[in-house]
């Protein structure tokens, strides 16, 4: 609000109302363990919080991309979408703890759009930074629809994916994918194999909103070009390799050489070939499983690249840092890897990876973050974790089962049941998992049955 338009004004009243608002928000999610675990949770909430920022004024006016002052139809309008952060687990989480937010968030998404004539990539105060690569606003939308946000216009939703999907844009030159199946790095100036595998993201997302709105012909169009990843599969090493347009693979190929177009120019962003190529699971897991091997080979390996890997060395500013082998916690594109684990035979695994980068990388001290907060991705991460699910294919409208990090927390949000999650045993091994008492089969849970539950059980066991 403006402060001019609000009598009588005074400080303290308002830091004590704010500080009331906060509290209210915070209360949304609560945990029962020892007292530095809740104030990491608790911090990581207020973190999360943080972003997307209110724009508008109180009349809705805000200012757009294009410098034109504008008015919002209802509601708030949002900037400081970190969005290649914030897609994987921070605006799902949102959908989760502040649904009354989202249909605004989807709305500035929009209205950004009919201003600039595409979605953003990466957008503070109402303009656009160009920041990052992909096309990160497109699994938000199809992620919000899914789980059954309606208070914006999915068909104007679904013609904005489409165009920002189509047109050529400085990043996604959609006529080069369109022409050799995948980005050639010859073509492009560098990233070349993440902006493929980004992508693919995109072109999914578009094909979850087309199919969901009954046009099967754009969602199969959009199914097909996801797909582009399957081009960089090398099949000696079975990770993902630059191509140039005449089919050629990079060589020399260094696969644990990270790049970034700012300090080391390559095929990469802020990442090397081990930590991209896990990328298509944000989407298809299944089919990376396959295409890396099958159950056996996807397992080994996952195995190799947390376990028989070195750390990089002296590279934090390409995203290597808060390492175990490849796995850099400390840069989004290794986020969602520990829980790929519920897709093969040894899920323990990953959720003994998930308690140890909860337990390592987050601390209730001032530097208790590794790395970059991202606009809230990082403790949006935490969040999940601690709650023993996580969003890791972010548009499906589905999270992957892990084990809680706690034996007890609570969600309770306005208008939706209080949901209880409890954690029986302290073992590794999830070994039943049960929704208001019915029995679910792991890997994954709808956002709809995990908002209309009561309660969630998980029981562990030490297995074998």
């Amino acid at each position: 609000l403006n402060r001019a338009e609000i009598p009588h004004w005074n400080f303290d009243r308002a830091a004590s109302g704010a500080r009331r608002e906060w509290n209210r928000l915070l209360a949304r999610a609560t945990i029962e363990g020892p007292r530095e675990q809740q104030r990491i949770f608790t911090t990581a909430l207020y973190h999360a919080f943080l972003h997307p920022s209110v724009i508008s004024d109180r009349d809705g006016r805000w200012r757009g991309p294009d410098g034109r002052i504008r008015k919002a139809k209802h509601g708030l309008r949002y900037s400081t979408f970190s969005l290649w952060d914030s897609f994987r687990a921070a605006m799902p989480l949102y959908t989760l703890l502040v649904p009354e937010r989202v249909d605004d968030f989807a709305g500035s998404l929009l209205d950004h759009a009919e201003a600039s004539g595409r979605l953003p990539i990466w957008p503070i105060w109402g303009g656009e930074t160009g920041t990052m690569i992909g096309e990160p606003a497109l699994p938000v939308l199809a992620d919000a629809w899914a789980k059954g946000f309606r208070g914006f216009d999915g068909r104007r939703a679904l013609a904005a994916m489409v165009r920002t999907s189509t047109e050529d844009a400085a990043l996604s030159q959609w006529s080069v994918l369109d022409r050799y199946g995948y980005y050639p790095f010859d073509r492009v100036e560098g990233e070349a194999v993440s902006r493929t595998l980004e992508a693919g993201i995109g072109d999914d997302a578009v094909a979850r909103m087309a199919t969901l709105l009954g046009e099967p012909t754009t969602g199969q169009r959009f199914a097909r070009r996801a797909g582009s990843w399957r081009a960089l599969i090398d099949p000696e090493t079975r990770l993902t390799r630059g191509r140039d347009s005449q089919g050629n693979w990079r060589t020399p190929f260094d696969p644990l050489m990270p790049t970034s177009p700012l300090n080391n120019p390559g095929d990469y962003t802020e990442a090397n070939a081990w930590q991209y190529s896990w990328t298509p699971a944000l989407h298809d897991p299944e089919g990376l499983r396959d295409a890396m091997g099958g159950a056996a080979a996807f397992r080994a390996m996952l195995d190799r690249f947390f376990f028989d890997l070195p750390p990089t060395k002296g590279a934090a500013y390409l995203g290597q840092e808060a390492m175990i082998g490849q796995y850099a916690h400390g840069n989004e594109p290794s986020h969602h890897v520990a829980w790929l684990y519920a897709f093969t035979d040894k899920p323990e695994t990953g959720h003994r990876l998930v308690r140890r980068i909860a337990h390592d990388f987050y601390k209730d001290r001032p530097d208790g973050i590794i790395g970059n907060e991202d606009a809230g991705q990082m403790s949006a991460w935490y969040i999940f974790a601690t709650l023993g699910f996580y969003p890791a294919q972010p548009a499906s409208g589905r999270y992957v089962l892990g084990i809680p990090l706690v034996e007890r927390a609570r969600i309770e949000v306005p208008g939706r049941k209080a949901l209880i999650i409890e954690r029986q045993g302290q073992g590794d091994h999830l070994s039943g998992f049960t929704r208001d008492g019915l029995p679910l089969s792991a890997p994954a849970i709808p956002h709809s049955q995990l908002i209309s539950a009561g309660r969630l059980e998980f029981a562990t066991s030490a297995g074998q």
